[in-house]
């Protein structure tokens, strides 16, 4: 008698990717842009979402989901920049976000008044890479604090992304990190990767990424 054995990591992510495309439809259903941020822990998401929501917050309608593993240290410190309700999910030592988290979050946002939401998911360069959360794409976040060969050692990540955001350029002068060598090495696990270079901590390179933003908005069909 045969015997097919199913995996249990095959029916979960069954059930996340079903998920994944409820919240998928739902957003479009608004007309809302979603972007998944990534990266390794400290590379800056937390500060470009800062830097974002104070220039652009209101005039995107900027709505923002942090996933954290054990505070909510991360949504107090965007809430200080909005008047919206930041949605703050502590997974309780579970290494990523998944579809259902994302979608009980979305039952406290007002998305009649929403245009752009960002999903901030947990510092981890593995895990993520293969949970979709509904959004129109991820972007990964890679630090010049962080070694050249970051793209080469976690390929699936930067393969699923479609933006890579360089940060931390304001520590270029003072750290041994080769960018151009860094974006070869991103480009040879994704060739369609765009790239945006830029520093939360002194604004430097930030109008590209709020002109990129503003675009994604405009691409939903919402008027900017």
């Amino acid at each position: 008698m045969a015997v097919r054995t199913i995996e249990v990591r095959e029916r979960v992510m069954a059930r996340n990717d079903a998920l994944a495309a409820q919240v998928r439809a739902r957003l479009a259903e608004h007309d809302i842009a979603a972007f998944n941020l990534v990266s390794s822990p400290g590379a800056g998401k937390t500060l470009l979402l800062e830097r974002t929501l104070a220039e652009l917050g209101e005039e995107l309608d900027i709505a923002v989901i942090t996933g954290d593993v054990q505070t909510q240290n991360d949504a107090d410190r965007l809430a200080v920049h909005t008047s919206r309700l930041v949605s703050a999910v502590v997974t309780g030592g579970a290494c990523h976000l998944d579809a259902l988290q994302v979608m009980t979050a979305l039952d406290a946002i007002d998305l009649d008044h929403t245009r752009l939401l960002f999903i901030e998911n947990v510092g981890n360069l593995v895990c993520p890479a293969n949970w979709d959360l509904g959004e129109a794409s991820k972007i990964v976040l890679f630090s010049v604090t962080e070694g050249e060969d970051k793209p080469l050692k976690y390929p699936s990540m930067f393969q699923r992304s479609s933006q890579a955001v360089m940060t931390k350029t304001d520590l270029l002068a003072h750290v041994p990190f080769d960018l151009d060598l860094a974006m070869k090495n991103a480009r040879q696990v994704n060739p369609d990767l765009e790239f945006f270079q830029l520093s939360g901590l002194t604004g430097d390179g930030m109008e590209s990424w709020f002109e990129f933003l503003r675009a994604s908005v405009r691409a939903t069909g919402s008027v900017v």
